[in-house]
């Protein structure tokens, strides 16, 4: 297969720039698409060609296949890197791209066709022993059918779209009163959100947590997994923080979610970047989720603990290079801490907050990575996703990572908008996150609007209350020496939290 010379991102804003940037340290010229809203995006300027593909509207603009791949023919470009969220992870478009004689920067469509459908994904990898939610494994449809099933399975369910994600087409239903309501409402919401009103009916697990592993897999069937993110800091299931490795996962639970997941590519022979995600219940028992056929918002965490340049790795599968190392030469090295920085209003249930960023100064220093699309003065566009920027923090363990991620916060100017930074400083100096022991729940459980004007004098104490407990688990553990770290760490906390 032919090296790539010329690269068009499908995407806007802060993927598209990090794609473009490791595209260029490989020596391929970048391609931008943009809308009309997005014409002085940061993306726009830093590619080396740049095509307006129509008016804000995603419908108008990046989802337009067929306009995506006419400026390819136009402008000489030998591949397509999709990003995630619009076409990412649309089958047609993928077979689209193919047989325009184009490269994919991403897996097959089969491939994506089999992942997209969460039934489908199931059977698939039934036969590789991957462990499963219980559960219906067929789409249905008929009320007394559906009911007499969730008896079998037992109460709290949960009724799903087979073609759904960000928590749309979904219904917790507690108990068989409820169960007619609710099933009708999820079906009539995944007709409406996907155009599949294709249901299914698994056990809902009460105090979940969202734990996912990283694979990559060649085009000559070698697959490695680059270990997992805990992802269980969600609002409205979706994602806000996330960190790599988890704070809760043993060795022996890493290897064994690692080679489930493995086994997950395998089932739909797979290559590409792909994320694996698993629902992990109160005792540590892990269940096969679905799988997200692209990159995720949040690879930078494992980039950061595995030294791997993700897209790399990508742009190199996608032009038919064999991985270059095994898994036995993947290793954890430190902690990273991901925040996502939205354009919402935490005290009012998060919604989004659109406006102009009259101030906008991002953080520095070492181990501080900001993954961004905006400059100040710029607006945020009511047409997309709120999400302004990834800022992300390293350190040599979890406890450093989190200090750091507090600084970072702080140093962070953004006026004009409503953001997330408030609720994320809050979230990641709670004793729950701090001691490693929430789920998916914890918005719910402790996040009450009015923290964001408290003092946090009290808290304070909490927080060093858990770095201590924490550490001497680790000492009696014999992974950590009796360096004085504790100490130092108390010291750092005491500063950032003045």
């Amino acid at each position: 297969m032919p090296k790539i010379k010329k690269l068009l991102v499908a995407n806007r804003g802060e993927i598209s720039l990090r794609i473009m940037r490791t595209a260029r340290e490989m020596g391929i010229q970048t391609v931008a698409v943009y809308s009309e809203a997005d014409r002085l995006s940061p993306h726009v300027i830093f590619a080396d060609e740049a095509v307006c593909l129509g008016p804000p509207p995603s419908a108008q603009s990046y989802l337009l296949g067929d306009k995506i791949i006419a400026a390819c023919r136009e402008l000489g470009v030998d591949a397509i890197h999709p990003g995630y969220g619009f076409l990412s992870e649309n089958a047609a478009f993928a077979r689209q791209v193919m047989d325009a004689g184009l490269i994919f920067v991403g897996p097959s469509a089969s491939s994506i066709e089999v992942m997209g459908s969460k039934l489908a994904a199931k059977q698939a990898v039934a036969k590789y022993k991957i462990p499963l939610v219980p559960g219906t494994e067929e789409a249905i449809t008929d009320i007394a059918e559906a009911k007499a099933r969730a008896s079998e399975i037992g109460y709290p369910i949960l009724i799903k779209a087979s073609a759904g994600g960000g928590g749309k087409g979904m219904r917790i239903v507690e108990d068989e009163s409820e169960f007619e309501d609710q099933m009708q409402r999820a079906v009539s919401e995944a007709q409406s959100s996907f155009g599949d009103s294709a249901v299914f009916i698994e056990k809902y697990i009460t105090s979940p947590r969202h734990i996912e592993i990283q694979i990559l897999g060649d085009q000559h069937g070698k697959v490695v997994y680059l270990f997992e993110r805990e992802c269980s800091i969600q609002r409205r299931h979706q994602k806000v923080i996330e960190e790599a490795p988890s704070a809760v996962v043993s060795p022996e639970m890493r290897r064994a979610m690692g080679e489930a997941a493995v086994g997950v590519a395998r089932a739909c022979d797979y290559y590409g970047a792909g994320t694996v995600e698993f629902i992990v219940d109160e005792n540590l028992d892990f269940y096969f989720l679905e799988m997200n056929t692209r990159l995720q918002v949040e690879h930078p965490v494992t980039e950061m603990i595995t030294g791997k340049d993700l897209v790399r790795e990508q742009i190199l599968i996608a032009e038919g290079e064999s991985l270059s190392f095994t898994q036995d030469e993947l290793y954890i090295n430190g902690h990273a801490l991901e925040v996502r920085v939205y354009a919402e209003d935490p005290a009012n249930n998060f919604l989004p907050d659109i406006g102009k960023l009259t101030t906008y100064k991002r953080p520095q220093g070492p181990g501080v990575r900001v993954d961004d699309g905006f400059e100040e003065g710029m607006d945020i566009p009511i047409y997309y996703d709120p999400m302004i920027a990834k800022l992300v923090t390293y350190g040599s363990d979890r406890a450093a990572a989190i200090q750091r991620m507090v600084g970072a916060i702080e140093e962070y100017k953004i006026t004009g908008i409503q953001t997330t930074l408030g609720f994320c400083k809050f979230a990641i100096q709670h004793e729950a996150f701090v001691s490693g022991q929430f789920d998916t729940k914890f918005v719910d459980e402790y996040f009450d609007p009015k923290v964001l004007s408290q003092d946090f004098t009290e808290l304070e104490e909490e927080i060093l209350a858990a770095l201590a407990v924490e550490f001497i688990a680790k000492e009696k553990k014999g992974s950590a020496k009796p360096s004085g770290r504790i100490k130092d760490s108390e010291s750092a906390w005491r500063n950032r939290l003045k």
